[in-house]
């Protein structure tokens, strides 16, 4: 999936998915804004560990 990003080589708004691929352009860009995807990670490994937390947390619990 693909995502509105800024190419900092040609200043503009351009279609790019998460391996620097440029649907707009057709190719791959190297100097593009990736901070949605970063932060689309960051929150994938949050609600990760959040989860592991808590069925860890369960598992205690069956064992009290």
């Amino acid at each position: 999936m693909s995502k509105i990003c800024y190419n900092y080589d040609s200043g503009e708004y351009e279609e790019i998915d998460e391996d620097g691929y440029s649907y707009t352009r057709g190719g791959y860009v190297l100097n593009w804004d990736d901070s949605e995807y970063v932060l689309e990670e960051k929150e994938k490994e949050q609600r990760r560990q959040e989860e592991e937390r808590r069925r860890r947390e369960e598992e205690e619990e069956e064992w009290r």
